[in-house]
């Protein structure tokens, strides 16, 4: 048993973009499959670089904001429970296009 406050948890940068904040509740190999289990919170403006990930599809949910998400080359529109789902190895890149915070949660599960 695990259990976490979000409000309590030290914010860090993501991998891709230490600029992008997160908090983690969840890492790799506290429970099997999931890689991560976080809330990403993006700056108006902000941007994750295009990347991939072979070993791990990724599903993102979107709290509050908005933005774009761009797979594989086609974008798509990001809002208030909106739930975006991304398979291993697509190429996705993410984007707040809003003037207020995009915040997602989201969670990887390795394939």
């Amino acid at each position: 048993m695990k259990r976490v406050t979000l409000s309590e948890l030290l914010e860090e940068g993501v991998s891709h973009d230490p600029g992008i904040k997160k908090r983690v509740m969840l890492r790799n190999g506290e429970l099997p499959h999931i890689t991560t289990f976080a809330q990403a919170t993006f700056a108006p403006g902000q941007t994750v670089t295009p990347h991939a990930h072979a070993d791990m599809a990724e599903v993102f949910f979107v709290e509050t904001g908005e933005g774009l998400i761009w797979i594989e080359g086609e974008a798509y529109t990001l809002a208030a429970g909106v739930c975006v789902t991304v398979e291993a190895g697509e190429t996705h890149e993410l984007k707040n296009s809003g003037d207020s915070p995009l915040v997602l949660t989201y969670f990887g599960v390795k394939i």
